[in-house]
């Protein structure tokens, strides 16, 4: 084989590899970056969880209030009436 042929081999070989690399190092960040994106919104989805559980307290302690300074007819003694 002439130099010329051996360089246009060892070239292409190494092309090839770099570029291997570069699609598995490519592919390797994407998943992590997916990953982190799952745990953003796990994250996400507990604080809305837990801003709801202070609204559905803070609502029931105020229904406890009025109940006791209001009297609260049932509807179905509504009907009766």
């Amino acid at each position: 084989m002439s130099r010329t042929a051996k360089a246009t081999l060892v070239a292409s070989f190494a092309i090839s590899t770099l570029i291997i690399w570069g699609v598995h190092y490519q592919q390797n960040k994407e998943r992590s970056d997916m990953f982190q994106g799952v745990l953003r919104d796990d994250a996400r989805r507990k604080e809305k969880m837990r801003q709801r559980e202070e609204e559905f307290l803070a609502s029931s302690r105020k229904r406890e209030i009025y109940e006791r300074v209001q009297t609260v007819v049932s509807s179905s003694e509504v009907g009766e009436a």
